[in-house]
């Protein structure tokens, strides 16, 4: 009887322990081994059909420094609980077509094959509906003047891609910096042209033009995208004069005629991708949120009226965030905390309009992200960065196909800039190409994170988070974001692998400049060359960190600071 109730509580405390990690009762897992990968999530899809094995490099040259004798803070991760592969497009970027022929830029394009985005859109946000890639001058069937939101009529403003000036980007340069950063492209047609142009079936035209685009691509982009943010009243062709359209349009769009108007575009790019022999993925797009009671009609119908006309069409839905509210000088623990919540609440409203809709998943692509802050220079900040980080994993946790920031240069606008680099126009003379804080935080989260999520929790403080990976040459990656303003000292567990005998990584921080928002970063304790903005470009062979592992793997979070570590395998 004795040997019954033990071999019952052997069972009970065996189930237990599964539950507790996340497995299977019947998984078992090797010590050291890569546990099977989980099922492939349908929010991400084709989006990991580049996706790559890493290895991570041992660092050849470090600085040795003393770990802490103990911790109050535990980040527990857990290598048998794999709860995704990273995807490669997860790291992307916007380009834009006024900010010059950027792949002529030898600074910004050796940032960029440093930082290896992966993904790269073009030809920009709300003037994509507004450009023509194969010409160089307005055609005959678009309008010299278009509406806006409350009918009145402005100059049209349309952008070229045969257009080689100095101060725009042709659509020619936009493939030649694909080329030189290795990246893949995903591409945005016009389609606000269905709506405003004013030949006798303008849709059939735009599609038309689309699926040239196509054509002249040749295999070279694999994800497209029909319009930017075409449900909103600033977009091209939200409202049209009716008076010019032939094909009794309505004056305002709505998600039921885009639906409409989506097939045919889709159509006709995947007739010109059959005849280039290189297939592609379309996608739609989708509202982002619970449209608020403000919102336009246009808005508040925009999905349920897109899917009741197109249904299954898409091979993927696009939607865009900007994390805080419009405008809003926000606080430091407004824009951390949007990086935490908005990735969850955005993915759950566009899956629960696609179950209420009855079509089947699809994966998602954040194709804009950044913030609205305004008023004390946060985009351009250090804090920008650690709430990209904190963004970059939610967005893995909660199955994005792909995430691409906006953008890769803007414009100063008082420190409002969404820019990843300046355009050397800042007051203070940084020079241009420099880059802002937010792209040293995604450099080395590029660098220092593996090829799949794990499992891991914290304990200890609220203020600390923490993103595990591991590489499939064995190591384990744990970035550590400390969002308070007190120092932790930070113990890291793992199961189910036994760490060799060093930790590897990067602390990076802030300066003292411009209160909470400081324009530097501080890696390693190396300052900015220029002392005012940007972080030290000497980014690539500055030492990375390291500690011997005895007693334990310790490491110190400074205040409001992000560290990128990597841990040995034995």
């Amino acid at each position: 009887m004795k040997k019954i109730v033990f071999f019952v509580l052997s069972l009970q405390m065996a189930l237990t322990a599964c539950k507790k990690d996340g497995l299977k009762p019947d998984a078992t897992i090797q010590e050291d081994t890569i546990p099977t990968d989980p099922s492939l999530l349908t929010t991400q899809g084709f989006f990991f059909d580049l996706w790559k094995a890493k290895s991570f490099t041992t660092p050849t040259s470090v600085s040795e420094v003393t770990p802490p004798a103990s911790a109050t803070v535990t980040v527990s991760v857990n290598t048998g609980n794999i709860l995704s592969k990273m995807p490669n497009t997860i790291f992307g970027n916007n380009s834009n077509l006024w900010i010059g022929q950027i792949n002529t830029e030898s600074i910004l394009m050796n940032h960029l094959i440093n930082f290896q985005p992966g993904i790269l859109r073009g030809p920009a946000g709300s003037v994509s509906d507004l450009f023509f890639f194969n010409t160089d001058h307005m055609p005959e069937d678009a309008p010299s003047t278009l509406l806006s939101a409350n009918g009145t009529g402005s100059t049209a403003g349309y952008w070229y891609g045969k257009n080689t000036q100095s101060w725009t980007f042709s659509i020619d340069g936009y493939y030649d910096m694909l080329h030189k950063t290795g990246s893949i492209g995903l591409l945005t047609v016009n389609y606000g042209y269905a709506r405003y142009g004013t030949s006798t079936d303008p849709v059939a035209a735009a599609a038309h033009l689309a699926a040239d685009w196509v054509r002249y691509d040749k295999g070279r982009t694999k994800y497209w995208e029909v319009g930017n943010e075409v449900f909103g009243d600033w977009e091209a062709g939200y409202r049209i004069d009716t008076e010019k359209n032939k094909d009794n349009q309505p004056e305002i769009v709505t998600g039921a005629l885009y639906g409409k108007h989506f097939k045919v575009f889709a159509d006709s790019m995947r007739k010109a991708a059959a005849q280039t022999g290189f297939p592609i993925q379309i996608g739609a797009v989708l509202y982002d949120s619970e449209p608020e009671t403000w919102n336009t009609t246009t808005i508040k119908t925009w999905n349920s009226g897109y899917f009741s006309q197109a249904g299954d069409y898409a091979d993927f839905y696009s939607v865009h965030n900007y994390f805080t509210p419009y405008n809003e000088n926000s606080t430091v623990n407004t824009i951390l905390n949007s990086a935490t919540s908005i990735p969850a609440s955005v993915i759950t409203y566009v899956k629960k309009t696609i179950r209420q809709a009855g079509v089947s998943q699809k994966p998602i692509a954040m194709t804009e992200w950044n913030l609205f802050c305004s008023g004390s220079k946060q985009n351009v900040s250090h804090l920008a960065g650690m709430h990209a980080v904190i963004a970059l994993g939610e967005l893995v946790k909660n199955g994005y196909g792909a995430s691409l920031r906006w953008d890769l240069a803007n414009g100063w606008s008082n420190g409002d800039d969404h820019g990843l680099f300046s355009l050397g126009d800042e007051p203070d003379g940084i020079t241009k190409w420099t880059p802002r804080p937010t792209f040293f935080y995604m450099y080395y989260y590029q660098r220092y994170t593996g090829d799949r999520m794990l499992a891991s929790t914290v304990s200890g403080s609220s203020d600390v988070l923490a993103y595990a990976t591991s590489f499939t040459s064995g190591e384990k990656g744990v970035v550590l974001v400390n969002t308070g303003t007190s120092v932790k000292n930070v113990a890291i567990n793992f199961e189910h692998f036994t760490p060799g005998n060093k930790i590897y990584f990067y602390t990076l921080t802030g300066g003292n400049d411009n209160g909470e928002f400081s324009r530097m970063v501080y890696i390693n304790n190396t300052p900015p060359e220029n002392g005012k903005a940007g972080g030290p470009l000497s980014y690539t062979t500055i030492k990375a960190r390291s500690s011997t592992l005895t007693g334990g793997i310790r490491v110190t979070l400074p205040a409001r600071s992000v560290v990128f570590s990597v841990v040995a395998k034995k």
